[in-house]
């Protein structure tokens, strides 16, 4: 027997995933789990017994529901589903898939539409954070199509504006959770941050590449990769965290100095493979370290000394803009927010059949 459990295909900015109701979906975790893994076709590196895209950009679920939390409309649950182990990571959040909860719950008839922009207010559970996501809603619905466009997607469509309010120490509780802005970790110097998604920080020169190769270029050097691998767990030990190495945080970015007139230059790892373009929590961390002085980032962004405003994160498919509101009155830049503009675009609805022994 199998059963069917209502779904929307959504792409959330560089990302693609099924968009949940939280009712739809069993309470307890571990059979969630398990039913997200049999909807996503995992472990396989396919995903052929499922929806999923065969990279980790495609393979993520959305879960949402109304809030039970004060100043917040909805709750967004983000889950992580690896492509080719049993695991489901519900500890990171994604910030190109929380694009796509806004218009969602429009939708979903979880939040009212207003005329012409709705704004949702979105309670992260995975970081209990909130951020806002004004919508394009003209006459009351949602619109999709629109001239915005983001590197990544070939397309133009509706801006979301998605506003990080409460970001800091996401995770570990700390902006910097080390305690240090730069840390040695078996002989490499990393930034240990923590805004929106816990990342370590490394320059690209510190593993012999200019920080302007293709993702193929740099998932084929197999040694880089165990070496970044081996630094990531012992900084996620640092960090706190215990034992990641069945966790996709902390996430590894590699910096260097930009060449197509952004501020700085990113090759962002989620966490085993290099992203085809910039996951939006990873930018905010990376920006975010930037503007903080003695930081392997900051060694590099440019202008020096930039310290608020818009600053751009070149990465492989092109680059994402971070609008950073910052307070400069102390001897170190504090960011109190930042914004961004990504799309949605809603791919279909239906119902996706799960094994009813999974449910019961």
């Amino acid at each position: 027997m199998q059963r069917k459990v209502p779904c929307v295909l959504m792409r959330g900015g560089t990302s693609r995933g099924p968009y949940f109701l939280a009712s739809d979906l069993p309470a307890e975790p571990a059979r969630r789990d398990a039913v997200l893994l049999s909807v996503m076709g995992s472990p396989h590196a396919l995903q052929v017994d499922g929806i999923g895209g065969s990279n980790t950009l495609t393979s993520k679920v959305a879960i949402v529901s109304r809030s039970q939390h004060a100043g917040a409309d909805v709750d967004y649950l983000f889950a992580q589903v690896s492509v080719t182990e049993a695991l489901v990571d519900t500890k990171p959040n994604c910030g190109n898939m929380l694009a796509g909860v806004g218009p969602f719950a429009i939708e979903a008839g979880l939040v009212r539409a207003g005329n012409p922009t709705t704004m949702v207010r979105i309670y992260n559970v995975n970081t209990e954070t909130l951020i806002e996501a004004v919508v394009q809603t003209p006459q009351g619905r949602v619109e999709y199509a629109g001239d915005t466009r983001i590197d990544g997607v070939a397309e133009p469509a509706a801006p979301i504006k998605l506003t990080f309010l409460d970001a800091l120490g996401a995770v570990t509780g700390k902006l910097l959770p080390t305690g240090n802005l730069l840390d040695s970790i078996q002989g490499v110097e990393a930034s240990c941050v923590d805004m929106a998604m816990p990342v370590m920080i490394m320059a690209a020169e510190a593993f012999g590449k200019t920080g302007r190769e293709t993702p193929e270029e740099l998932d084929a050097d197999k040694a880089m990769l165990k070496k970044i691998e081996a630094i990531r767990l012992e900084a996620g030990r640092r960090m706190g965290m215990g034992d990641v190495a069945k966790l996709v945080v902390p996430k590894p970015a590699l910096v260097s100095r930009p060449a197509q007139g952004g501020n700085i230059t990113s090759r962002y790892f989620t966490p085993h493979a290099c992203h085809k373009a910039h996951a939006v929590t990873g930018a905010l961390a990376v920006a975010t370290a930037a503007v903080l002085p003695g930081t392997v980032a900051n060694r590099y962004v440019e202008p020096r000394g930039f310290s608020g405003g818009v600053l751009g994160i070149e990465h492989p498919s092109g680059r994402i803009d971070v609008d950073l509101v910052t307070d400069c009155s102390g001897a170190v830049p504090v960011v109190e927010r930042a914004s961004f503009v990504r799309t949605a675009r809603r791919i279909f609805e239906g119902v996706v059949y799960v094994p009813e022994a999974l449910f019961d």
